[in-house]
């Protein structure tokens, strides 16, 4: 049950921005220190990629657990009001993924998709990932 009156909820759901999130300036942050130069939320790329590094056609995307749904078989039935509006929308988002997903890799793209969670417990790993694809691309490309 929902603990909250509908006024609060209706406030706390209309601060959830589409970009510019905790995670998102977390992992921005440390990709600009290590040198890295990126785009964020380009629309010209296809599913509007957090980042993306155009030249090498790497697309990163940060994605919450809950509106993307992770474990989603597992915490559906978390849901106890309004569950079919939650099912649909949640289930839409990640059909969604999957078709940028696609989208992006039959176009040439490398796609890298972290969950939040990812990024806040181990920054430096997410990083590294980053890393080793941006090299990859590179030298494939003779950078």
């Amino acid at each position: 049950m929902d603990n909250r009156i509908k006024e609060q909820r209706s406030k706390n759901m209309k601060a959830v921005k589409s970009s510019g999130s905790v995670i998102e300036r977390t992992l921005g942050k440390e990709l600009w220190a290590k040198g890295h130069r990126y785009r964020k939320n380009d629309k010209s790329v296809f599913g509007k990629p957090d980042f993306t590094f155009k030249k090498l056609k790497i697309a990163v995307f940060v994605d919450s657990e809950f509106w993307h749904g992770k474990n989603w078989d597992d915490r559906k039935h978390d849901h106890k009001t309004n569950i079919k509006f939650w099912h649909n929308k949640i289930e839409r988002n990640i059909k969604r993924d999957e078709e940028v997903n696609k989208e992006l890799l039959r176009n040439g793209w490398k796609v890298i998709r972290f969950w939040g969670q990812e990024i806040k417990q181990d920054l430096l790993s997410c990083i590294n990932k980053i890393e080793i694809t941006i090299n990859e691309a590179k030298r494939k490309n003779n950078y």
